[in-house]
């Protein structure tokens, strides 16, 4: 299968562990990094490619000895001073002011905020401020540690292991065990306040305070919710943060959603994201796609998760929402197949909803008595892994009393809207 980004990612190796230790400075939007990487060849090697942005990069060590690189269009290339069979230990040190990767979505990556940054990398951000292996399949543990000036809070993946302050200046030390994509590998830096929402953490500007307590004030049971639906929650924590600048789109991470100012209404207006970003953490933070032709397991499963919590919150049900939709998509183009929409359609709402559909489809097909249970099997099965839609067909057949193969194939690779 062709790779939607063939500039990115090397299946020659792989990563076990990232150690990032950051210097940040807000005023002057200055990164200066060294970043460790533990790494295991899959094949021997002369030369060891890691994917890495524009950051100016002063020095690589193999093993502590230091080894001659070229760094360019968005490459950084290792000459190694002895075939790698096993494992090494990379370091690499590097500084710049970080910007985000251009892509046909916009900016990815770090990005700075009007006082602050954050970092949203899906799907190939992760570059523009840490040298990587940028595929999916490859999921690490992390050590972030983030020095910044202490007006500033720091929020990352995992966690928080220590926080240090020294003349004017406050390291975050950040520890993620459970293994992540090197997209879901995040920052957040602003003049946060850290608050409680039904139970779950809040980073948020003071100003917002009331309104985001109120708007996110439904995660409890929410996470109830999918723990039953879904299985366990997946990870030590988890942390919301709304940063005091506009967003798009929220941004899930591993652990960690992202909100802008303008998701938070006081009304409750943008919920169905909360829910939508939360069940990322099942759906594409714990089980991550192998590859980028099967996101429709991550945001089809995510936008179910908002047909689920309405049904189960007093809105319409899944069956409601399923055929409203269907009417909607069955008006537009029928030019994509779920299962391979091509990188231009790679985030387009078509996916999204066509992927809950096929969920709802499914769930249909098998009635809630063995859908849920093949659900919370499907993901224990595959808990802190990679997935793809062969796998999940194949897992689906196993436990359905009936046929599904000519009912999956119809939703997942015909144009048609079935």
């Amino acid at each position: 299968m062709t790779s939607y980004f063939p500039r990115h990612g090397d299946h020659r190796y792989g990563v076990s562990h990232y150690d990032l230790t950051l210097r940040y400075r807000v005023s002057a939007n200055r990164l200066e990094g060294t970043a460790r990487l533990s790494v295991t060849a899959a094949e021997p090697l002369d030369v060891l490619e890691l994917d890495f942005g524009p950051l100016r990069v002063s020095g690589v060590t193999v093993d502590g000895a230091a080894v001659r690189h070229t760094h360019r269009d968005g490459k950084l290339r290792l000459t190694l001073p002895r075939t790698l069979t096993a494992d090494a230990t990379v370091e690499v040190r590097y500084a710049g002011n970080p910007r985000p990767v251009r892509s046909a979505w916009g900016g990815l990556g770090w990005e700075e905020l009007t006082d602050g940054s954050l970092v949203a990398s899906q799907p190939i951000g992760a570059p523009s401020w840490f040298p990587c292996n940028d595929r999916p399949s490859d999921k690490a543990s992390y050590r972030i540690a983030v020095t910044a000036d202490s007006p500033y809070h720091v929020i990352a993946n995992g966690v928080l292991t220590a926080r240090r302050r020294a003349a004017g200046a406050t390291t975050w030390v950040h520890e993620q065990a459970e293994p992540m994509a090197s997209y879901l590998a995040s920052v957040q830096i602003g003049r946060y306040r850290l608050d409680d929402a039904d139970g779950t953490p809040l980073a948020c500007p003071a100003g917002l305070a009331a309104r985001a307590r109120h708007d996110f004030g439904r995660q409890g049971q929410m996470m109830a919710l999918f723990s039953e639906l879904f299985g366990p929650y997946p990870f030590t924590g988890y942390t919301v943060v709304v940063a005091d600048d506009d967003l798009d789109i929220p941004v899930e991470a591993q652990g960690m959603s992202i909100f802008g100012r303008n998701h938070v209404d006081g009304r409750r207006g943008f919920e169905r994201l909360v829910a939508h970003e939360l069940a990322h953490q099942w759906f594409g933070n714990s089980l991550t796609v192998a590859c980028w032709q099967d996101i429709w397991l991550q945001e089809g499963f995510a936008a179910y998760a908002e047909w689920l919590w309405s049904e189960a919150s007093g809105g319409p049900s899944a069956d409601e929402l399923a055929e409203r939709w269907r009417r909607r998509l069955a008006m537009l183009p029928q030019d994509f197949v779920l299962a391979d929409p091509g990188p231009a359609l790679l985030f387009d709402d078509r996916v999204y909803k066509r992927g809950a559909l096929t969920v709802h489809a499914v769930r249909r097909a098998l009635g809630d008595g063995v859908f849920f249970p093949v659900l919370r099997a499907w993901t224990a099965g595959h808990r802190h892994g990679n997935v793809t839609t062969g796998s999940f067909a194949e897992h689906v057949a196993r436990h359905a009393a009936r046929p599904v193969g000519p009912l999956l194939s119809a939703w997942l690779y015909d144009k048609p809207l079935p």
